[in-house]
């Protein structure tokens, strides 16, 4: 059985015992990993991959290729003229298994490309400065933020579905408070909450 794999931008026909160099992998030698990004296997063509296949290789070593000579001589301009030599970073893996299915579930370290290694992560920025004065309320309404876990975002849902002062909430029936509570999806607030009693205080 053979498979046609890819990474780093290639594609490659491969079968068990295979050698073959890649664009460089963040492994290191002994290392298993898998390629995961699989076009066919055997008689399966993927579209464009096929789903839960896998290439597992060993990494045999980390090499470069042969060199590249690059000459630039621009015309008219006999002094300007550059030659530059590069070596490409690969790679060096043996195919040890083909999988058709289960490759997902196979725990083996995917095959990525050094370039696309995860970083470490940045430290967290720090949270910005609260504003110095609270946000004011709603023109001709309550400070609906008063409420016992009622934030900015909360608050702006209450406004917008007519909801503007301690007035209309204290004056809720337990009809009122189902339907508010299922429409802006509230999951038991403002009875745990104790919405209405705080607003009988909040509005006198």
């Amino acid at each position: 059985m053979f498979a046609v794999l890819k990474t780093g931008g290639k594609q490659y026909k491969v079968a068990q015992g295979d050698v073959l160099r890649v664009e460089k992998l963040a492994a290191e030698a002994g290392e298993t990993v898998q390629f995961n990004d699989i076009l066919m296997i055997g008689d399966t063509i993927g579209a464009p991959f096929v789903s839960g296949a896998g290439v597992q290789a060993e990494v045999i070593d980390q090499v470069k290729g042969d060199k590249v000579i690059n000459f630039v001589r621009r015309r008219r301009k006999h002094s300007s003229m550059r030659t530059k030599g590069h070596r490409q970073q690969l790679t060096l893996v043996r195919v040890t298994e083909l999988l058709a299915e289960g490759a997902d579930k196979s725990g083996v370290k995917a095959a990525i490309g050094a370039g696309s290694a995860p970083q470490a992560a940045a430290p967290a920025a720090k949270p910005a400065k609260k504003a110095a004065k609270a946000e004011a309320p709603a023109a001709g309404g309550d400070d609906l933020k008063k409420l016992s876990g009622v934030g900015p975002a909360l608050e702006k849902k209450l406004l917008a579905a007519g909801i503007t002062s301690f007035a209309q909430i204290a004056a809720w029936t337990e009809a009122d408070i189902a339907r508010v509570d299922e429409e802006l999806g509230l999951k038991g607030k403002i009875e745990k909450e104790g919405w209405v009693a705080q607003s009988k205080d909040l509005k006198a």
